[in-house]
């Protein structure tokens, strides 16, 4: 829900009721992950997408369906092979799992607030319980911060302290994810499956060395959703002027700026400078910090008298492993520009575990769960996907209200 999170934040405001239909759950090449949602007001105006307008009509029509008759949450799922996808209008292929449920911001009061910081910018958390025994569908949770705040059933007892805890550690990772808990006189003794949505903070993009490559690779960083920092010791080269496009500049020695700043498992370090003096107490620190990718620009024969150096340096194998060098992918760039697009395609492979070969010479689906998707926990049930195939193989392409609302009944969900 956190894509539509200026307008939810408006309707919430306006105590305007509305529903939000949100993909719980994805498989094959489904276009956007889960977490991602479209909501319907009660004057009937839609924002946001789940499918990238595939299947936006029947969901809309089944949102407008729960506002009517102000009833419990239902599931649909949209699925077809890729073979049948275009001649039912599923263009994508892959397989969507979807939750709509009727929402007044008087029953989450919480929901406006938790909205309004994430439309500021500010990182927040939000948990919906997706699965679970009949009228335990649809309660919301907010962390903010070190506190949280919830209704319905994780509002009492040690349920919301579980989901609260599991929530606080993604938000601190920077993931949306689908957790199950539950099932025990510890937590609640029903077994219930949560959909954490996840507003973090902008991953952090270090560039040290303020060359004419850090220009345009500080642009393409911005444009990728990154907090740009260039660093460098020479205060002649490192200059707002030079990069328009960073956060911020600073002039300092790469290796003692690194030492007093946050990094987290997401932040890239690109190291530009190929120069020893800097590089090397610079790499020594950095290989040995949480961060998600280290790259360092330089020939094959730097790259070999660099790990020549951090070895005298007492830096291990496993650490000079993390190394990625010389940095980026080989795409045959020679201009700044297109060096900066080798670099951030690496980082993208990296982050997202990616072969980084063409999609062409792939097979199977395009679009996968990454680090930032449902990733390691559960899938909500079972047998989800076992049920998803064979009711893909006898399902009628045809998109009509009366065609989801049957399917979901078929599912055997009981809402």
């Amino acid at each position: 829900m956190l894509n539509i999170a200026d307008a939810l934040h408006r309707w919430c405001r306006e105590a305007r009721p509305f529903a939000l239909a949100t993909v719980v759950d994805v498989r094959g090449s489904a276009p956007l992950p889960a977490g991602t949602s479209v909501a319907v007001d009660q004057g009937g105006n839609a924002v946001g997408s789940i499918s990238g307008g595939c299947v936006e009509g029947a969901v809309y029509e089944l949102c407008r369906q729960v506002l009517r008759d102000q009833g419990a949450p239902q599931r649909a799922w949209f699925g077809y092979s890729d073979d049948d996808a275009f001649a039912v209008g599923l263009t994508c292929g892959g397989e969507l799992d979807v939750l709509v449920q009727r929402i007044d911001p008087a029953a989450h009061p919480h929901l406006g607030t938790a909205l309004a910081e994430v439309a500021e910018g500010r990182p927040a958390a939000l948990a919906q319980v997706v699965a679970g025994p009949d009228g335990l569908i649809g309660p919301t949770l907010s962390v903010l911060g070190d506190s949280w705040i919830a209704d319905g059933v994780l509002g009492v007892g040690p349920t919301g302290q579980a989901v609260a805890d599991r929530a606080t550690a993604l938000l601190r990772a920077g993931r949306t994810a689908l957790v199950s808990l539950g099932g025990d006189t510890d937590t609640c003794p029903d077994r219930l499956s949560v959909l954490v949505h996840v507003a973090a903070t902008r991953p952090r993009m270090l560039i040290f060395g303020a060359v004419d490559f850090a220009a345009a690779l500080s642009q393409a960083g911005r444009f990728l959703g990154y907090h740009v920092t260039v660093c460098d010791a020479r205060p002649v080269f490192a200059t707002k002027a030079r990069f328009p496009h960073a956060d911020e500049v600073v002039v300092d020695w790469p290796h003692r700026y690194l030492e007093r700043t946050e990094v987290d498992s997401r932040t890239a370090v690109c190291v530009l400078t190929h120069d020893a003096k800097f590089d090397i107490p610079l790499l020594q620190l950095a290989l040995d910090l949480p961060v998600g990718y280290i790259g360092a620009m330089g020939s094959h024969r730097t790259h070999t008298e660099r790990l020549h150096r951090l070895r005298e340096a007492d830096v291990t194998e496993e650490q000079l492993a993390r190394l990625r060098s010389p940095i980026g992918l080989d795409l045959g760039a020679r201009t700044p520009e297109e060096t900066a697009v080798s670099i951030t395609a690496e980082i993208i492979t990296h982050a997202n575990h990616a072969s980084g070969l063409p999609l062409s010479q792939r097979t199977g689906p395009i679009h996968r769960p990454t680090a930032h998707g449902l990733g390691d926990d559960q899938p909500i049930g079972e047998d989800v996907s076992a049920r998803l195939e064979a009711e893909t193989a006898v399902a009628e392409p045809d998109w009509s209200l009366a065609t989801v609302r049957a399917l979901a009944a078929n599912r055997g969900d009981g809402h």
